[in-house]
């Protein structure tokens, strides 16, 4: 029988939790883990603006002794307003030798679901809900094409 290392039998799982607190700010974390990584993140965004007020990681565990240094540059995005140009944010701090792809793709999938929230808010019913975040998305991205009036 074929011996695999870990690479070549690899799982990673990806998860995210948002939540609308009381006094006006959205919470949202997220946690990467794997045979190398468990990494955990916290973010806090202002619920009106959707700027991001506080923001921060955990390496609980990882592959070098270098990996929590990239934890500083959490701070970079105090400030940033989730939506028009995330992806290019995101590159800018954690791209390149002093980045980290792991945080920019966990970032990826955690910071949009702010917009998802506040454009969801007021919903009980589900598909008045959708249709809401459709239209507040259209544009943004492939499932949600501005089409031609």
């Amino acid at each position: 029988m074929l011996q695999l290392n870990s690479m070549e039998d690899f799982q990673r799982d990806v998860s995210y939790h948002v939540k609308r607190g009381d006094a006006g700010q959205i919470f949202l974390t997220g946690r990467l883990a794997d045979c190398f990584h468990d990494i955990r993140m916290e973010v806090l965004a202002d619920y009106e603006s959707l700027a991001i007020v506080a923001a921060h990681v955990d390496f609980i565990r990882h592959p070098s002794e270098d990996c929590p240094n990239v934890a500083a540059r959490m701070a970079l995005l105090v400030g940033f307003v989730i939506g028009r140009g995330l992806n290019r944010k995101l590159q800018e701090i954690f791209g390149g030798g002093e980045g980290c792809g792991n945080l920019r793709t966990m970032l990826l999938g955690l910071l949009p679901l702010a917009l998802n929230v506040k454009a969801a808010a007021g919903f009980t019913d589900e598909g008045e809900m959708l249709e809401s975040i459709r239209e507040s998305l259209t544009g943004c991205c492939a499932g949600y094409v501005k089409r031609p009036e």
